[in-house]
């Protein structure tokens, strides 16, 4: 009886111990995440995703989709800039069994909307002074969306609403030289 006590106190207490690497900045290992072959979270975006570059979307990979998750949403935009947050790119129904988004192209089935450049589409940083940020923002939803090709950014949040399963960010950074 004394040796089961003792291995239950020597189990509860080895439970209380965090292994490193087992959870990063508070977010536990299944969490949805989003990344980037191209660069670092908080690193600098290479030119070639940018305006003085090929403005080519970077590649992406995603992971730990939820297991109810029926489609992801993409969202990029620079909070940094001077007339307020610049839209970079919006995608949706990506296919749950999505676990990246190659150089220059989007997933089959995607769907992508108008960007602040007037465009459908990616458009890359091309900040006019200093350095911004731009946050590449994943939403796993519980149902694919039924929007048009061109839709919005405020479109797409507004057709989220109530369907949102997960969230995951990647943040780059970008200053023209």
């Amino acid at each position: 009886m004394r040796n089961s006590a003792t291995a239950l106190l020597a189990a509860v207490v080895l439970s209380l111990i965090p292994f490193p690497g087992a959870a990063e900045e508070g977010k536990k290992m299944d969490d949805l995440f989003i990344a980037s072959p191209a660069f670092e979270d908080q690193g600098l975006i290479p030119p070639k995703y940018t305006c003085d570059g090929a403005d080519v979307n970077p590649p992406l990979s995603i992971g730990n989709i939820p297991v109810k998750t029926k489609s992801l949403a993409l969202v990029v935009d620079d909070p940094d800039a001077p007339m307020g947050t610049w839209v970079h790119w919006v995608m949706w129904n990506m296919g749950p069994g999505v676990d990246s988004v190659p150089e220059n192209s989007i997933p089959k089935g995607a769907l992508q909307g108008t960007n602040d450049f007037r465009k459908q589409g990616y458009g890359g940083p091309c900040p006019p002074s200093g350095t911004h940020r731009y946050y590449f923002k994943l939403y796993a939803l519980d149902a694919p969306l039924a929007l048009q090709p061109g839709a919005t950014k405020a479109q797409l949040e507004q057709a989220m609403k109530g369907h949102l399963l997960g969230k995951a960010e990647l943040i780059g950074l970008y200053r023209r030289k």
